[in-house]
């Protein structure tokens, strides 16, 4: 509402119409005075005079322990409380030193004591971390919630047994010893994180040969490069946004297990735990790219080649640490310079390259011999100039994009359970939250669970962001090898600071060799279609994309995302989309391309794509946050007048995905509030499209204050975090006491969202 300007209210003295600038009472009186087109001339939604109301009377923001009761849509605020006082920081050791305490504490149940409901399944026996006691923990706990276990439909008894907080409705052949059960939550989803695959990346033992083939044949993995040392800096920790595990479990440490099952296990043992610093081996040297996961603890090194013998061999974990194959020493500008291609053997050539021949389709044993003929250089120059000879990275196996609903990657409420309500919703296309490189190449939990896929998710990518051509092109790797993923998408127009200051993100697009080195390590290393998002430049008025696309597809990329804003912009102003066309129509045909930004409606996503054929597809990302069900209303080809009881199912919806993916005890049911909560800081922002004049909702209205059509929808509207905590309990049952909530994700237009 920057620049607005003064113009006469009604019949008298002139007034102020800013409703920032006047009283509360009479903002909808002023508003009430301004046509339809005045209103969205100022960026408010016109909602229709009979709704509007004045503005709740809040509290300070500065005391978050007020108490507010609403009825009827009028807020009644009572005697406020006095501040609380500051909590004393704790240290990490007094916090873990607790978190064990609170573990053998009859609340927290030993998992197999709870699934069989007998104290002596647990084979740890007294050296189990959690508790034994099963009357202790039936006097503590909660009462169960309304409804049924949402496991029941699933063949097999319920993972959590007498911790579920529907153990009521469990039939009595449900309890089961414990070992009966293969330890998974939901047979439906894939991709989580093997343990020995978890070891591995924390002894620095994981071997990456298509990926360090790739970098030496591009000169940037050459001699005396095989492995330079990590250093472990905590000022290069960034905290990754979005981890699906909100109270800091997976850590790197093997002592605080980091999985976000309530598994039982021994006392940690002392060859468990991770190697230290110069323990192992260790990765390249580069502070800029150490990135930890919020409440993770820093973990040595990622893994790296050993030698170019080691490199040619197939993609295989290994315990074995040789003293020879320690890392050479060198600088990372020395690494990272674009160096000119070394005359490397015929053997490199076999391990990245696919021939059209068939001859030399060979298995890998056939492939042994024929690496150790002897070649000349100019056999080497011929076969390495000779691209006819080459299946080029962009002809690699590709996805038909076009025209498919594309949900995407939304940090922290674009979670597993949201995306299988937009599945339900019409979307074609969903992606995975952003993952930080080097904290999945180390090992982190909390990071791996943002690649879990639902097996309703047919179409499915997950998205990466790391600095350097090396941390991507293993993550790639990896990810190839280990989880089930259609495409691969790097993010290269992340905006927050913490992820540009470290080199990736959005700073990537101010050195475009660098770009060229990730994109084409990457997409050489595996067949995976490798795709990537950006934004349309780092400062704003100095656009560059377009100088740039027509090279994207020639380094290895299948498609692009542009979000038509710069990083400096974040999210004020519009979508510049008339740039997106620009850039759609100089893309070479070979390469398809996404428009992002600003999509609230069918009418938005018809605009665009008639008036840019040559894009592909249009990207939704807060549209469906504020609204899901645009992608039924995108191809029904409507404006839908939803009512509050069918947003009400939505919502329910989402909370069952969300106990079957982060459970059913009491752990699972806060996680599951936690990011319900978090959505509907961004749901209260809808309008209905039978309270507006002007239809459809443009995403930059700032709606005013307004009744609904029933209670259910006037609270559906609030902004206030205290009446999304009520709509949760309506789900969930009540919050525990003290329970606050603020949104991670705050906008300027929507700051008041606070406790109360």
């Amino acid at each position: 509402m920057d620049g607005l300007s003064s113009e006469p209210a009604f019949e008298g003295p002139t007034i102020s119409v800013n409703p920032i600038d006047i009283s509360p009472a009479a903002q909808p009186q002023a508003q009430a005075q301004l046509s339809s087109e005045e209103l969205v001339a100022k960026a408010i939604a016109p909602v229709k005079r009979e709704f509007l109301r004045p503005p709740p009377v809040r509290p300070s923001n500065n005391n978050t322990n007020t108490e507010r009761k609403t009825t009827d849509g009028d807020d009644a605020v009572s005697e406020s409380k006095p501040a609380s006082i500051l909590k004393e920081k704790k240290s990490k050791r007094q916090l873990k030193r607790e978190r064990r305490q609170e573990q053998k504490s009859g609340l927290h149940l030993c998992n197999a004591v709870a699934k069989s409901g007998n104290v002596s399944s647990c084979p740890y026996k007294d050296n189990c971390r959690f508790s034994h006691d099963l009357e202790a923990f039936k006097a503590q706990k909660l009462a169960d919630l309304e409804g049924s276990c949402p496991f029941l439909d699933n063949e097999g008894p319920c993972p959590y047994g007498l911790s579920c907080r529907f153990s009521g409705t469990h039939n009595d052949g449900d309890d089961v010893p414990a070992g009966a059960m293969n330890g998974k939550k939901n047979i439906s989803e894939m991709n989580a994180l093997n343990k020995d695959v978890q070891k591995l990346l924390w002894k620095n033992k994981m071997k990456f040969p298509k990926a360090d083939n790739s970098l030496k044949l591009l000169g940037l993995l050459g001699p005396g490069k095989k492995g330079k040392s990590m250093e472990n800096e905590k000022d290069g920790q960034i905290v990754a946004n979005g981890c699906d595990n909100i109270d800091g479990n997976g850590s790197c440490n093997v002592a605080l297990e980091a999985d976000n099952e309530m598994e039982c296990s021994p006392k940690v043992l002392e060859e468990d735990k991770p190697d230290e610093l110069g323990k192992g081996k260790v990765m390249d040297s580069e502070k800029d790219d150490q990135i930890v996961a919020k409440g993770a603890g820093v973990v040595d090194g990622i893994g790296c080649c050993n030698s170019a013998a080691d490199a040619n061999n197939e993609v295989e974990c290994s315990f074995e640490a040789l003293e020879d194959d320690k890392p050479d020493e060198a600088s990372v500008a020395d690494e990272l310079r674009p160096l000119k291609r070394a005359k490397s053997s015929v053997n490199d050539m076999y391990s990245v390259e696919v021939h059209n021949d068939p001859s030399v389709d060979m298995k890998e044993e056939d492939k042994s011999c024929v690496q150790n003929e002897p070649t000349t250089v100019t056999e080497h120059t011929l076969a390495d100039t000779d691209k006819s000879l080459k299946l080029h990275p962009r002809e690699k196996k590709l996805i038909d994009f076009r025209d498919k609903l594309y949900l995407a990657p939304l940090t922290t409420v674009g979670n597993l359970p949201f995306r299988r309500v937009c599945k339900v919703l019409g979307a074609d296309v969903t992606c995975g939250e952003m993952a930080m490189c080097t904290n999945l190449l180390q090992g982190q939990a909390s990071e791996w669970a943002l690649l879990r896929r639902h097996s309703s998710e047919d179409l499915f990518g997950v998205q990466i962001c790391g600095a350097y051509p090396d941390t991507v092109a293993r993550t790639v790797e990896l990810i190839d090898k280990h989880c089930t993923v259609d495409f691969v998408d790097i993010n290269m127009g992340c905006p927050i600071d913490v992820v540009v200051n470290k080199g990736a993100g959005s700073a990537l697009l101010t050195k475009p060799m660098r770009m060229k080195s990730v994109i084409e390590a990457s997409s050489r290393a595996v067949d995976t279609p490798i795709t990537i998002k950006v934004r349309t430049g780092y400062f704003e008025g100095k656009n560059r994309i377009d100088s740039l696309i027509e090279d994207f597809g020639n380094w290895g990329a299948t498609a692009v995302t542009i979000h038509g804003r710069t990083r400096q912009q974040r999210y004020s102003k519009l979508a510049d989309w008339e740039y997106i066309y620009k850039c759609a129509r100089a893309a070479p045909h070979n390469l398809q391309v996404f428009g992002n930004g600003d999509v609230l409606s069918y009418l938005d996503w018809n605009n665009h794509r008639s008036n840019c054929p040559e894009l592909s597809s249009c990207m939704i990302a807060r549209g469906a946050l504020i609204k899901p069900w645009i992608f039924t209303e995108i191809k029904e080809q409507r404006h839908w007048d939803i009512s509050s009881g069918e947003r009400l199912n939505i919502l329910k919806d989402y909370v069952q995905f969300g106990l079957e993916h982060w459970g059913s005890d009491t752990r699972g049911i806060e996680t599951t509030r936690h990011f319900l909560l978090e959505w509907l800081s961004y749901t209260c922002r809808y309008i209905p499209v039978g309270l507006l004049d002007v239809i459809p909702q443009r995403i930059n209205w700032r709606p005013p204050s307004y009744f609904g059509r029933d209670d259910l929808e006037t609270l559906m509207a609030s902004d206030s975090a205290a009446d999304w905590i009520r709509i949760s309990e309506m789900l969930l049952g009540k919050v525990p006491s003290g329970f606050t909530f603020s949104p991670k994700h705050k906008s300027n237009a929507y700051d008041r969202a606070e406790n109360g």
